[in-house]
């Protein structure tokens, strides 16, 4: 099955409004393994929009669209649609009776203009909205072609697809549906080049999704049975797990955050952060977490010099000799945290962010990672270099993300790549990198 998107809304042509409608209904529809071959914006004309749904109707087999069923004068959609189709509408009273309730909720009355918001299919049939004024509606010629009509407003939209057109078209498609997300550290060209052969297997099938230091793979599967599609997805994924290694780093988890808080706790650890340049970026990712203060008890912002002396027992020599941005004061700033903290991990991060600051070899978004582990006595330390990206943002984030993957690794007991180790005693001289 084909399918267009179709959003409807001069705001959204304007730029008023983030268009995240079109996200969510291709990914949807990518998981039932629907291809989408066209994504449209077209603003409230009803001539313009008519010509687009013959256009689209013509090439392929579903047009989903949001937007454009309110009260209003230029609301047409369903009136539109209703006519390429070969449909009428009808005065529904049993969805006038509900929006006079829903209004009533709120100790108002609808205006004679919501009446056409309880116009529905004849032909077709409506598509109840439990969660607003506007019910959706369904259209279908004799040749199969078929058009899904929902609200604009994303809260309303998404629950009508879950709960309205997502049931329907599993139907149609006489299968089960199953979907995971691998979640994989890197960019995705490089992850792309590795796994390139997995990409191109028709079920499971799988699509990756750049993310800010990370990628997204999401594997879907179409099988006669829940379980046979759930085998498939993880076998699928195994396989992309034996290639990447260790920077797959966790399946259907929001973020990384949520894989280190899991790492602490099953392995019975605690760890704390000291921040520079990343101001409290990693504490507040890993704070995020539920249930993260069993593991996250400290959490040191330490941006000037006095404070990283003062908080975490940095030598004032150390940061004369080496300069704050220097592996030795990321190092006494990891162990620093881990004593003052009593934690088993604790990282120390310290860098230019820019837009300014530079140093001799030192440009900026040079970062300076260090980790410390003290069941072994033993730190690691990375030497960044983030300033291809030209921005203070990007930078911070990317800092805040190799942090917490070197605090997954320490707690998991994997290598960290293209890290020095060193031992306290030898931080303040072999670390000048």
């Amino acid at each position: 099955m084909t399918a267009e998107i179709i959003c409807v809304g001069t705001e959204l042509l304007l730029g008023d409004i983030l268009n995240t409608n079109a996200q969510f209904l291709s990914r949807e529809l990518a998981e039932l393994g629907i291809s989408v071959m066209h994504q449209h914006v077209i603003g409230d004309n009803p001539a313009r929009l008519k010509e687009l749904v013959l256009q689209a109707k013509s090439r392929s087999d579903l047009l989903v669209f949001s937007g454009g069923l309110g009260p209003t004068e230029d609301d047409l959609t369903k009136e539109t649609v209703a006519e390429a189709f070969g449909d009428t509408l009808a005065f529904d009273e049993g969805e006038w009776q509900k929006i006079i309730d829903f209004f009533a909720r709120t100790n108002r009355r609808p205006t004679p203009n919501n009446r056409k918001q309880a116009m529905c299919p004849t032909v077709g049939h409506k598509l109840i909205n439990d969660h607003g004024t506007a019910p959706g509606a369904w259209f279908e010629d004799a040749d199969g072609h078929c058009a899904a009509l929902m609200p604009g407003v994303p809260r309303e939209m998404k629950a009508m697809w879950a709960e309205q057109v997502r049931p329907i078209l599993l139907k149609r498609q006489n299968c089960t549906i199953h979907s995971r997300t691998l979640r994989v550290l890197g960019g995705e060209s490089a992850i792309a080049s590795k796994v390139a052969p997995l990409f191109e297997a028709a079920n499971p099938t799988a699509a990756i999704y750049c993310k800010t230091g990370e990628c997204e793979i999401r594997v879907t599967a179409r099988e006669t049975t829940e379980q046979a599609a759930e085998a498939a997805c993880n076998a699928r994924i195994a396989e992309f797990k034996e290639i990447l290694g260790a920077a797959a780093y966790d399946v259907d988890v929001p973020a990384l955050e949520y894989t280190v808080v899991r790492a602490l706790r099953e392995h019975g650890l605690h760890a704390a952060a000291a921040e520079s340049c990343t101001g409290g970026m990693i504490a507040e990712r890993l704070t995020n977490v539920p249930g993260s203060s069993e593991v996250f008890g400290y959490g040191f912002v330490t941006y000037a010099e006095a404070a990283k002396q003062k908080l975490l027992g940095v030598d004032a020599a150390v940061i004369e000799k080496y300069n704050v941005v220097s592996g030795p004061v990321a190092a006494a700033m990891a162990f620093g945290a881990a004593r003052e903290s009593g934690a088993e991990l604790a990282v120390g991060i310290t860098g230019l962010a820019g837009p300014g600051g530079a140093l001799p070899g030192k440009p900026v978004g040079t970062v300076y990672l260090a980790g410390a582990d003290t069941r072994t006595d033993t730190g690691y330390l990375m030497r960044l270099t983030l300033g291809g990206y030209q921005d203070r943002q990007i930078i911070r984030t990317r800092a805040a993300l190799y942090a917490l993957d070197m605090l997954r690794r320490m707690a998991l007991g994997l290598d960290v790549p293209d890290s020095m180790r060193f031992t306290p005693e030898t931080a303040d001289r072999d670390l000048d990198i």
